[in-house]
């Protein structure tokens, strides 16, 4: 799942995984991944931090809050606002695995993703 405000950003990073082979749903704001979060049930999740409410922040504490139980999906935050050490923590903090500063090298984002998402019982 990637979840930015950008279009060009959510565009370009589904074409990067889907020509991994992994299977990506792109969407513009923090509400429309979370009204599709359950269905979809992603692995992972690149997310933008600063978007219109819910920000980056607040999509992934409500991922984690919905999450309590089972599985969570790997969480990479990407930011060329949010640069700082303080919003390491915040995102650290709020449920993210990972934070990447846009723009960001695409073999950095598929190395952290080959190595946090086992294949699916088909794919072995």
């Amino acid at each position: 799942m990637v979840v930015d405000d950008e279009p060009d950003t959510v565009a370009t990073l589904l074409e990067l995984l889907r020509e991994e082979g992994h299977s990506a749903h792109g969407f513009a704001s923090g509400s429309a991944a979370l009204e599709h979060f359950r269905r979809i049930d992603p692995d992972v999740i690149i997310c933008d931090i600063a978007m219109p409410p819910p920000n980056g922040w607040d999509l992934a504490k409500e991922i984690r809050r919905m999450k309590q139980h089972g599985p969570r999906p790997f969480m990479i935050a990407i930011s060329g606002k949010y640069m700082s050490g303080a919003d390491r923590v915040l995102a650290q903090m709020s449920g993210f695995n990972y934070f990447l500063i846009k723009p960001c090298d695409p073999q950095v984002l598929l190395a952290l993703i080959r190595g946090n998402v086992k294949p699916h019982q088909s794919d072995q």
